[in-house]
């Protein structure tokens, strides 16, 4: 439902219209490197494929001038005309679709937009992996179309896998939610879609960003630019760190990106412990490290971290700075040299860095149409089934947070005619969130409830903000006159973007007046939808009897109004399920976002970060999500027992095991896991998808959550049967808690699994038990 109902050209006449705009704007552009129709240059060795990548590389950085090497050193990289080279743009973006953020990508001729998916925070409560792989591979797809058409890059700072700390943040929309492993494990599946599985070859180049710490824009006088994050090692280690690990070490990535703040008083773009140390010695990240926009003049303009610029330019390259996005490097980092500061061999371990993924990317192989990926083009953008991917990830997002009786799914019969209410009520542009490009075209929410039903349709409020009720009226006499009521309110990028931080939690201005008085005139049932990437506070209707249901949408993307009528018909059983936590009002009201803590502090009246340390009420919990029909689980094989083998050489007097935990470096994790099979039952009268998420609360102590995601899966279930799903949990990973050194260790004892209202205790045992010491 609803990709005809597009108001810019069917997917059809969008391909022959793009095919026409080729023939307008030319064939695909030239070679960026390696020309070979210029025996010059082609005769390089940095241009022979069949030499090891590493002496291309040092063959071509050892061909290069100082003045050369620095002009390299940003995302507007400087053209080598004697060597065959080209500028090239490094910022290109691709958070939920190619955007036109960054300066790398341009909409127009042959490649007039592209396929918008719905924005991360939607599509986290999918809690799908293979489908972030896919929309990973169309996104890819698109992207490579349009490099090989001259319109983008190939380098994409995307995705944000931040920890959506604080309810305000305007970010948080970008981000996967709150929890560490499910941010963690999208990083690495929406960056194993972008990177492609080509061995080394690369098919776009991702960046997990922003590292680390990082989630407040600007809030109460505080802004990005001179907020100091002061955060302990245990939370650095146990939350903030982990989506970047795992983005690393299980998703590959090409590229990390450092943030604004500082961290403990240390720039992170200037902090060697956090790049050198952490990112690229434990980590081992096979790629480069860039500064998150002028980052690196921030450090020396704003913070005042360093006396000079030219001091600046040799910290942030000590400290392991690849790239820097804005000018800052190339107009310093000559004089750092010549002053001393700097050794030019560390800029060459930097363009190692950086010119080994663009090889990676096959920018240095000649003909691009020759190469893998060449062949994609404008044909290869906005196709009918990419369209359909982001209509099926918008169905999947989508999250029903309240279901009273049966007011959804709405029927064809009874609700013949609908009122459609509310500021987002027809929205378009709004509905892709931030971060965006621009979408093969739109289906509002009033065009897709239209697809089923005839509507009325009144706007009720002029825009998100509400000030005034002048519309009211109007709305209220819709909402008479229609056998069923949906009112579609929320928020846009006027109330929560970059550099916009919420100041609380309710609806703007006067909508929550609007939903009560048009759900108290409604002639049928009323059903409120609700677009933001942030939670909001609905208690008044979660306990209003007068509001039959509540759906989260989300900002849901190019066919977000398609996939809201999809699950209000019923077309679509909902299966989506919060990544986040939506508080009520009084969390934030004397709680600054300036303070870092995860972990609730009952003698300072400190209630706690998200629902792995918050255990005050909540207006809906993480992982709340309904469904049309029910869902039970059964476990049918588990262990009681496992066994966690400690390295050889620790069996003796090092063996640490420190409050019955032990250190993870001292296990023998390699594929340590608790395997669990789970049948899964539905025993409604529809099919539906469920989501399966797994919790585990370690054994009692100061150091752990209450309970932790550990797994989570989706399995199909058609009505009035059953299907068994396995799950496996690292026990390293997973099981594991973090003390307040910042020291990752297994809790030896009972861990209580949570799979909905099922419960299994598994006792974790030391195979060998050493001295105990800390």
């Amino acid at each position: 439902m609803g990709i005809g109902s597009l108001t810019l050209p069917s997917p059809p006449q969008f391909i022959i219209l793009s095919l026409l705009l080729l023939c307008a704007f030319g064939e695909a552009v030239d070679p960026f490197a390696c020309d070979p129709k210029d025996a010059v240059t082609a005769g390089f060795p940095f241009c022979k494929v069949s030499m090891p990548m590493s002496d291309r590389v040092n063959d071509l950085v050892g061909r290069l001038t100082l003045q050369e090497k620095v002009r390299l050193l940003i995302n507007g990289a400087a053209p080598i005309p004697r060597l065959g080279i080209k500028g090239y743009e490094w910022w290109s973006e691709a958070l939920h679709g190619v955007s036109d953020v960054g300066p790398g990508t341009k909409f127009g001729g042959a490649f007039p937009g592209a396929t918008s998916f719905p924005q991360v925070i939607t599509t986290a409560a999918s809690f799908n992996a293979t489908l972030w792989e896919a929309i990973g591979r169309v996104v890819s797809d698109e992207a490579r179309a349009m490099y090989n058409g001259g319109s983008a890059g190939l380098t994409y700072w995307s995705p944000n896998v931040n920890i959506f700390r604080d309810p305000r943040w305007g970010r948080g929309q970008e981000t996967p939610g709150e929890d560490p492993v499910l941010a963690g494990t999208y990083a690495a599946y929406y960056v194993k879609g972008l990177q492609g599985n080509d061995g080394d070859r690369l098919k776009v180049a991702a960046c997990c960003k922003h590292f680390t710490a990082y989630d407040l824009d600007n809030w109460n006088g505080v802004d990005r630019f001179h907020f100091n994050a002061q955060v302990s090692k245990q939370d650095i280690e146990d939350t903030f760190d982990v989506p970047f690990k795992m983005c690393v070490q299980d998703g590959n990535v090409a590229s990390v990106m450092c943030s604004y703040n500082e961290v403990n008083g240390v720039p992170t773009c200037a902090d060697p412990n956090l790049l050198r140390n952490t990112v690229r010695g434990q980590w081992k990240l096979d790629g480069y490290i860039v500064s998150d926009c002028d980052s690196v003049g921030v450090f020396y303009n704003s913070q005042h971290y360093t006396t000079t610029p030219e001091q600046a330019a040799a910290d942030a390259i000590k400290a392991g700075l690849d790239l820097d996005c804005g000018p800052f490097l190339a107009q310093h980092s000559e004089d750092a040299v010549k002053q001393g500061l700097l050794n030019e061999v560390d800029i060459n371990n930097a363009l190692v860095n950086t010119l080994r993924v663009q090889m990676r990317l096959g920018m240095f192989d000649g003909e691009p149409s020759v190469q893998p990926f060449g062949k994609l083009g404008p044909k290869d953008v906005c196709t009918p089934s990419n369209q359909e991917l982001a209509l099926e990830a918008a169905r999947q997002g989508i999250v029903l947070l309240k279901n009273r009786g049966v007011s959804l799914p709405l029927s064809h019969r009874r609700h013949r005619t609908v009122a459609v209410i509310g500021p987002n009520s027809d929205a378009t542009v709004s509905m892709i969130g931030n971060y965006a490009g621009v979408a093969c075209g739109y289906t509002s929410p009033l065009q897709g409830i239209g697809n089923y039903v005839k509507t009325i349709h009144q706007l009720g409020c002029a825009n998100v903000a509400c000030r005034d009720d002048k519309l009211f009226s109007a709305a209220i006499d819709a909402a008479r006159q229609a056998d069923a009521t949906v009112l579609v309110m929320g928020l846009d990028q006027s109330i929560e973007a970059e550099f916009r931080d919420r100041t609380g939690l309710r609806l703007p201005g006067r909508q929550q007046e609007l939903v009560s008085k048009v759900a108290k005139a409604s002639k049928g049932p009323t059903v409120l939808v609700l677009m933001s990437g942030g939670p909001i506070d609905v208690s008044f209707a979660k306990n209003d009897p007068r509001v039959g249901a509540i759906l989260w949408a989300g900002y849901p993307g190019q066919a977000g109004g398609a996939a809201i009528a999809d699950v209000l018909y019923g077309t679509t059983n909902p299966g989506g399920k919060l990544p986040m936590t939506w508080y009520p009002q009084d969390y934030v009201s004397n709680l600054a976002m300036t303070d870092m803590a995860m972990r609730s502090s009952p003698h300072r009246n400190y209630p706690g970060r998200t629902y792995r340390f918050y255990k005050g009420p909540v207006v809906y919990p993480f992982g709340h999500g309904l469904s049309y029909t029910n869902f039970i689980h059964t476990i049918v094989n588990a262990p009681h027992v496992v066994t966690v083998p400690l390295d050889g050489h620790r069996r003796s007097g090092n063996a640490t095991v420190l409050g019955k935990a032990i250190k993870v470096n001292h296990a023998r994790c390699n594929k340590l896991s608790v395997g669990l099979q789970v049948n899964v039952k539905n025993t409604g009268s529809k099919d539906g998808t469920h989501t399966m998420l797994v919790f585990s609360t370690p054994p009692a102590g100061h150091w752990a959550p209450s309970k932790q995601l550990v797994a989570f899966a989706k399995v199909y279930v058609p009505a009035r049967s059953e299907q068994q799903v396995g799950i496996s949990i690292h026990v390293c990973k997973f099981l594991s808690v973090v003390d307040q050194s910042g020291i990752r260790r297994i809790p030896i004892g009972l861990h209580h699994i949570h799979i909905g209202d099922v419960k299994h205790s598994v006792s974790l045992e030391a195979a060998t038990l050493g001295v105990i010491k800390s």
